[in-house]
């Protein structure tokens, strides 16, 4: 197995499938059992949902909503997002542990690298909902904080695209895949792959960012055991 232990960042929007708004329980179901098949397969799993099918703090300050609190607003979406994958998990006879970049008992309890690898080391999936719980900081630099403090051999991006490519290739129909970048390269090529912050943390930690089409099913089975199916960032390949 290349990537015994995992941090699997899924985007809100994903969790709506077809719909417009909202959490989709057929992408719920179909996530939940991708996580249970590379579960079943030995590897350790954490998992950071963003919170864009519900609200974004930045959606909210565009509109006049104050930053600070539309930023708390959408940590608490990302806790929906991961109470709805947490009961599906369970309902598919997964073990799980939510934890939280925020306190919200009884619900979830607050993250911390003891909670996580605890968690991990009793088999079970751990989420961490809430974002890093302080304002301006995006779930992709809460990926890479968790992914970091977890000692994860790398951070899956699951999205519904294979890989990182020259363009968008959902509108330009001549972008070419990329099947390895450094983390330089990517920053040169300013491929929008994860915030700036989140990025430079990766970078400063040598974590490598494994992009790849999460809605296919079988995919993060074929990631975690090594068949190079996406685009990977990292200096060390």
């Amino acid at each position: 197995m290349k990537y015994k232990r995992i941090l699997l960042k899924l985007s809100g929007e994903s969790l709506m499938g077809t719909q417009d708004y909202g959490i989709s329980p057929d992408m719920l179901a179909q996530y939940a059992s991708e996580i249970k098949q590379a579960k079943e397969e030995g590897a350790e799993i954490g998992v950071v949902i963003g919170g864009g099918n519900i609200f974004r703090g930045l959606q909210g300050a565009a509109k006049g909503m104050d930053r600070v609190q539309g930023d708390y607003m959408g940590m608490l979406a990302t806790v929906i997002n991961s109470m709805a994958l947490q009961a599906e998990l369970e309902k598919q006879g997964v073990k799980t542990e939510l934890l939280g970049g925020l306190a919200i008992e009884p619900i979830c309890k607050e993250s911390s690298r003891t909670r996580m690898k605890q968690a991990l080391e009793e088999g079970k999936v751990v989420l961490i909902g809430g974002g890093t719980g302080n304002p301006y900081f995006t779930t992709d630099t809460a990926s890479s904080l968790r992914a970091i403090e977890m000692q994860a051999d790398a951070i899956l991006k699951g999205t519904r695209v294979d890989g990182i490519y020259t363009a968008d290739p959902e509108k330009d129909p001549n972008a070419t895949k990329y099947s390895s970048l450094t983390y330089e390269e990517a920053l040169n090529k300013q491929l929008k792959i994860m915030d700036l912050t989140a990025f430079a943390l990766c970078r400063e930690n040598n974590m490598p960012i494994y992009v790849f089409d999460m809605n296919k099913k079988g995919n993060l089975l074929k990631v975690i055991k090594g068949e190079h199916i996406g685009t990977i960032v990292a200096d060390n390949q």
